[in-house]
């Protein structure tokens, strides 16, 4: 599947709270809780240990995204990849710069 639906169907796709000329917070919700927390869990890891997912949470961050909404962005980085792998067949590749 696409990787907006794949966002949707765990719950980290942004959900918009706007009603006429308000426009709210976006925020995530719905979606496999239990999916969503194993995912939680795996992004706090990858930022920990210096996973090549670190310095895209430190970029979001040093560009003054709050460390939550950098969080949310590497679980759904995480989950892309995680697709692409499964959707190609090919093991896991990092890169080396």
């Amino acid at each position: 599947i696409g990787r907006h639906q794949l966002a949707a169907l765990v719950g980290i796709a942004p959900i918009n709270r706007d009603s006429g000329l308000m426009r709210g917070r976006r925020s995530i919700a719905g979606g496999r809780t239990s999916v969503r927390g194993v995912l939680y869990m795996a992004a706090l890891t990858a930022i920990r240990r210096g996973s090549p997912f670190r310095p895209f949470y430190e970029r979001l961050t040093e560009r003054g995204r709050p460390r939550k909404v950098a969080l949310v962005a590497v679980m759904r980085k995480l989950l892309v990849t995680l697709n692409a792998i499964v959707r190609d067949r090919t093991p896991w590749q990092p890169l080396t710069a």
